[in-house]
């Protein structure tokens, strides 16, 4: 969480860094995970400090989003194996609430996660650009809503006074989110297929 008046500057961050995934993700993946360790980071540390502690709900949130930019740089080969296991788990749990009830067991999702990390080892450009172009449209769309959010003067509750991006439920009303998210991602993972990844 951080200060609500960063609630717009933060859902723009959101949006750029989003498109750079989703379009430039396998030739720039390692901004793309500085910039999302960055994020991952200083959300994390910052929901540590009380909400009334402005100035160092942003001093923690920037040394956490720099601890998480290094984290993620210095070990990206381990990005890559993630990726591959998030990806898997997603499916997963797409296909499983289409043939069952709840979530998958534990089990199955940890078979799945290290499938997956294998894959993307083996994988590693499609893995990448797969991964980079629904994610960075994921993220997209999560700061295009709190952008909207922010620009129409909509608070989270009343009297709060923090801003906190929801990466996996931006807005469950609005029907528009994933019909986005697969025509950005697809969009994107071409762009990168045909344009960005390829070797110079």
């Amino acid at each position: 969480m951080l200060p609500g008046i960063y609630e717009l500057p933060g859902a723009v961050l959101l949006i750029f860094g989003g498109l750079l995934a989703c379009l430039a993700g396998h030739r720039l993946f390692k901004v793309v995970l500085g910039l999302y360790g960055f994020i991952f980071g200083a959300l994390i540390a910052s929901s540590t400090m009380g909400t009334s502690n402005t100035i160092g709900m942003v001093l923690v949130a920037l040394a956490g989003g720099l601890v998480g930019s290094a984290l993620l740089v210095l070990a990206w080969f381990v990005g890559v194996a993630i990726v591959g296991a998030g990806l898997a788990v997603l499916a997963a749990h797409l296909v499983w609430s289409q043939v069952g009830t709840g979530d998958p067991p534990p089990v199955v999702v940890i078979v799945v996660a290290v499938v997956g990390a294998i894959v993307a080892m083996l994988l590693q450009r499609y893995v990448i650009v797969i991964g980079t172009a629904f994610g960075g449209a994921w993220t997209v769309i999560v700061g295009v809503v709190n952008a909207m959010a922010a620009r129409a003067g909509r608070r989270l509750t009343s009297g709060d006074n923090v801003w906190i991006p929801y990466p996996l439920t931006p807005a469950t009303d609005n029907k528009w989110i994933p019909l986005a998210w697969v025509v950005l991602g697809l969009a994107g993972a071409i762009i990168q297929l045909r344009y960005t990844s390829r070797k110079r």
